[in-house]
């Protein structure tokens, strides 16, 4: 089974009460998405592997580490993903950044792909996966398994606000898949929204109904 990582830091936890508020405008939103998502970045990335280097200081010769290991990818869920991009970006420039689109059908709550462009050595990538929300699961583990289905083996999730029910869907249906997260928030209503969550991320990030 997967793990789950509850990111408890002091200053995720800080930003995520100003992002839930429901006075918090989209300018300040995307903002905020952005800084939380560069925070938890550094533990997503936690255990990269690293390989040692010989370089040249302004002083002398020494050897020290880089990067080793496949490249990384990151893959937002469309729309609302979008807002965690530039922050993972900040970190690691280089990483290659594909799409996937989904909606969650209103009636059976099931994700229905519309858009799928993945980097073209997406089978050489280390792949995060992002969502500011983990609700019923269901967009994100249709999300994992689209990626799997073109070569990818090493996937990790990324989300803000998850409920239980969508973080044990995921864990179901992909048992090899890690889950990063700021909160576990307390169960779904009937509407299919994490509670007490923050509302539908899409329409406050880009100021839309």
């Amino acid at each position: 089974m997967s793990k789950v990582v509850v990111m408890d830091h002091p200053l995720i936890q800080h930003k995520i009460t100003y992002l839930r508020d429901k006075n918090t405008g989209s300018k300040e939103f995307r903002e905020l998405l952005n800084e939380i998502s560069m925070l938890m970045a550094y533990e997503v990335t936690r255990d990269l592997p690293l390989t040692e280097v010989e370089i040249e200081t302004p002083i002398c010769k020494a050897k020290s580490y880089v990067l080793a290991g496949k490249k990384l990818g990151v893959v937002p869920i469309l729309r609302a993903g979008l807002g965690m991009i530039d922050g993972i970006l900040e970190l690691v420039p280089h990483a290659r950044v594909g799409h996937i689109g989904l909606y969650r059908d209103p009636k059976t709550l099931e994700p229905v792909e519309y858009y799928c462009k993945l980097p073209s050595d997406v089978t050489e990538r280390d792949l995060i996966v992002v969502d500011p929300m983990l609700a019923t699961g269901g967009s994100a583990a249709a999300a994992i398994q689209f990626i799997k289905n073109r070569g990818c083996k090493s996937i990790r999730m990324m989300n803000l606000i998850a409920a239980p029910e969508g973080i044990e869907r995921v864990q179901k249906a992909h048992p090899d898949v890690d889950i990063y997260v700021a909160c576990v928030d307390e169960k779904l209503n009937s509407h299919g929204y994490i509670v007490p969550g923050l509302g539908d991320a899409g329409d406050r990030l880009f100021g839309t109904k």
